[in-house]
This record gives C-alpha cells, sequence and structure tokens, in this order.
C-alpha cells in the first residue's frame, strides 16, 4: 500500500508528465519531427548569419542608416513577391518546393561567405546578396508555414504552430551566441559558412519525410482571382484583418528596433560586439521561455494577441530606460518572451483559424506585411537612432505597442462574437 507522501508524488509525476506529454503532443508525428530538427539545425544558421549580417553592415557602412537600408534589401522582396509566393504555396508540392528554396539559400549563404572572405567587401554587394536572399524568402516563408498543417492532424496543429515558434527561438539563443565566438575570432567568413553547411540538415530531413503521411489539399483549379479572393477573405474575417491591421503598425515601429540594438549597445551603452550578442541572445531565451509555457495552450483568440502587443511595448520602453548591460540583459529576457506571445498568437489565428485552402495566401499577406514594414521601418528606425540616439527607437516602439493595443481592444469589442 501506498504511503500519502508516495501517492502525492505519483500524482505530481503524473501530472508533470501530462504536461510535458501537452507540450510535445505533435512531435510524436515523425514528419513533424523530421520537419523539427532540420528546421532547428538550419535556423541556428540562419539566426547567426542575421546577426552577422547586421554588424557586417555596420563594420562596413558605420552608420545605423546602413543597417536600415540592409533590412530594407533582405524584406522588401517580400511586399513585391509574397501574394504571388501565397498562390504558388497553395499550389505546389510543398515538400518539393522547400528543397528548391533551401538548396538556392544555401547558395545565397555562400555567396556572403566569399564576400567576407574578400580583401576589400563591398557594402553594395552586401546589398544585392541580400536583395537575392530577400526574394527566395519571400517564397520559403509561405511555404514552410503552410507546410505545418500538411504534417500534422487539425488535433495537433495549435501546439505544432507553438513548437515551430519555440525551435525559431532556440535558433535565436544558438545562433547570436555562435556568432558572437566567431565574429570575435575567426570573423564573418566563418559565420556564413557555417550557416551554409547548416543546410545540409534541412534538406536531409526533407528528403527522408515519408510523402504517404503528409494531409495534403486536394489541387485546385487555377483562377485568375487567387489574390484577390485571399484578401476578401481576410477582409470578410475581423479576427485576421484587426490582427493584421495591429502587425502592420507592431511590425513598422516596434520589430524593426532590431536595427537599432546594435547601435543602442554600442552608442548607448558604450559596450562592444560581444556585449550586443549576449543581449540578443538573452532576448531569445526569453523567447524560448515564453514559447514552452504557453505551447500546451491554444493562443488563437484576439485578446492573446492584444495583450502579447501590450507587454511587448511595455519591454521595449523599460529597455530603454536601462543604464548598464547587465541591466539590460535582464530587461531583454522579458522582451523576448513578450514578443514570442505576440508573434505565436498573431500565427496561431493565421493558421488555425483560416480555411485550408486559403493557408498560403494568409500567410503570405502575414509576411508581406513583415516586408513592408521592414523596407519602410528600417531605415526610419536607424535614421531615428542616429538622429536621437540607440534609445529613441526603443521608447517610440513601445508607446505604439501599447497604442495598438488599445485600439485592438476597441476592435474586439465592435466584432465581439467572430473577433474571438
Amino acid at each position: 500500500m501506498l504511503s500519502p507522501t508516495s501517492s502525492a508524488s505519483a500524482g505530481a509525476g503524473s501530472r508533470v508528465g501530462s504536461a510535458l506529454a501537452r507540450t510535445f503532443q505533435a512531435l510524436a508525428t515523425r514528419n513533424f519531427r523530421l520537419f523539427f530538427v532540420g528546421q532547428l539545425i538550419s535556423n541556428t544558421g540562419n539566426q547567426l548569419t542575421n546577426l552577422a549580417v547586421l554588424l557586417f553592415a555596420l563594420r562596413l557602412g558605420h552608420s545605423g542608416l546602413s543597417v536600415g537600408a540592409l533590412a530594407a534589401c533582405q524584406f522588401g522582396p517580400l511586399v513585391v513577391l509574397a501574394a504571388w509566393a501565397g498562390v504558388v504555396a497553395d499550389r505546389t508540392d510543398k515538400r518539393r518546393a522547400l528543397l528548391l528554396t533551401q538548396s538556392l539559400e544555401m547558395a545565397q549563404s555562400v555567396g556572403l561567405a566569399a564576400l567576407a572572405f574578400s580583401p576589400h567587401p563591398s557594402l553594395v554587394l552586401l546589398y544585392v546578396i541580400s536583395l537575392a536572399g530577400g526574394v527566395l524568402l519571400a517564397f520559403d516563408n509561405p511555404l514552410r508555414r503552410s507546410f505545418v498543417p500538411e504534417m500534422v492532424s487539425r488535433d495537433d496543429l495549435p501546439n505544432a504552430v507553438v513548437l515551430y515558434s519555440t525551435l525559431v527561438a532556440l535558433s535565436q539563443v544558438a545562433g547570436p551566441a555562435l556568432a558572437g565566438v566567431l565574429v570575435a575570432t575567426l570573423g564573418f567568413g566563418w559565420c556564413f559558412s557555417v550557416d551554409a553547411v547548416t543546410y545540409l540538415a534541412v534538406i536531409g530531413c526533407l528528403i527522408s519525410m515519408r510523402e504517404g503521411e503528409l494531409h495534403r489539399q486536394p489541387p485546385r483549379p487555377h483562377t485568375a482571382r487567387e489574390v484577390r479572393e485571399g484578401l476578401a477573405y481576410v477582409a470578410s474575417v475581423p479576427k485576421l484583418w484587426i490582427s493584421y491591421a495591429m502587425f502592420a503598425l507592431v511590425g513598422l515601429f516596434s520589430f524593426n528596433v532590431r536595427v537599432a540594438l546594435p547601435l543602442f549597445v554600442t552608442r548607448s551603452l558604450h559596450s562592444t560586439d560581444a556585449a550586443f550578442a549576449a543581449i540578443y541572445a538573452t532576448q531569445s531565451a526569453g523567447a524560448v521561455a515564453g514559447t514552452l509555457a504557453i505551447a500546451h495552450r491554444k493562443l488563437v483568440e484576439l485578446r492573446h494577441v492584444i495583450g502579447g502587443a501590450l507587454a511587448l511595448g511595455v519591454s521595449l520602453v523599460v529597455l530603454a530606460c536601462m543604464p548598464s548591460v547587465p541591466a539590460s540583459i535582464a530587461v531583454a529576457f522579458f522582451l523576448g518572451a513578450a514578443s514570442i506571445v505576440y508573434m505565436t498568437a498573431s500565427t496561431s489565428i493565421a493558421q488555425v483559424d483560416t480555411r485550408r485552402d486559403m493557408h498560403g495566401r494568409v500567410l503570405a499577406l502575414q509576411t508581406a506585411l513583415l516586408g513592408g514594414t521592414a523596407l519602410l521601418g528600417g531605415p526610419l528606425v536607424g535614421q531615428l537612432a542616429d538622429l536621437a540616439g540607440g534609445r529613441a527607437p526603443f521608447v517610440v516602439g513601445g508607446l505604439v505597442c501599447v497604442a495598438v493595443s488599445g485600439l485592438g481592444e476597441l476592435g474586439r469589442r465592435r466584432f465581439p462574437e467572430r473577433a474571438g
């Protein structure tokens, strides 16, 4: 007979085991497990490059505007191509298309490495290679995200969406940490070389998937109105268009603070590239903690988007007030958690509450918003940092988030039955 203490321990263990099972339930599906592992390795290389290329542009251009222009090159193509890319994602064999885009992105990383290893690297050529990467991202992003529902059952989809956010957050911890070490010791060229090698993992995992276990949609007849149909669908669902309107403003003024972060660290805090990498990695660690905390929850209501935007705004303002690197690192953790809750809630609505035949186009519109806000907001935030200091973009971005969360709440109350 078990003692009361043993029974309590067994009960607690059972609850922990049940919570862990709910947290990682989508990983029980083989294809998604392969996708998760491959994307985790590849995204770590991507995040390594994302940090290294920011520092590389700052090293070559010596200004916030040069970093902002880089962001415009990286994300500008999303604005022009996202609508078409969404139609392609809805009509194509996503696994085979991803094999193509991932292979071409590996070639782009090889190009960055060659540029960094050259004796006199050109900022203009860096922009050209980044622009090519932006074109590939415009197609790859909706393909990757709309592929998730094809790998898991509908019951596991909310968990799969959150776990995908988790792998991105995990890569944002490991990638910047590795970048900080490589930049300080071996240089930028090795950062981009490592990124190129990581693509072999995701390509291998895609090849290893079992096609017969994918939940594919039957092919639809081609029409000339597919893009307009996608826009009309979003406009007809209040939960979608309200969250997308919020996303446009938050993306323009708040997500682009990544452009100002190296200036905040090097100029306002008078610190080094290594400190920038530490703050960036800690922010990503906060994102990991946030995703694990919400992995078993279904963040598909508009109130979750609003709460995430409010928390993100407060965190940005607090970070702007920090006087030192250690204090900034502490706040960066909470900033990362808030940002992932906001982004996961926005993405969950788009993926879980969207008709299957509209997934690619709806996610492509979100990608276009991300690209458009980077195209406009990147140079804007960089110039603001040059003129008013590295803290100013965080204050402005934070206040915009707070205001947007208020507007989102007004919209939610205006459409209470369908907006969530």
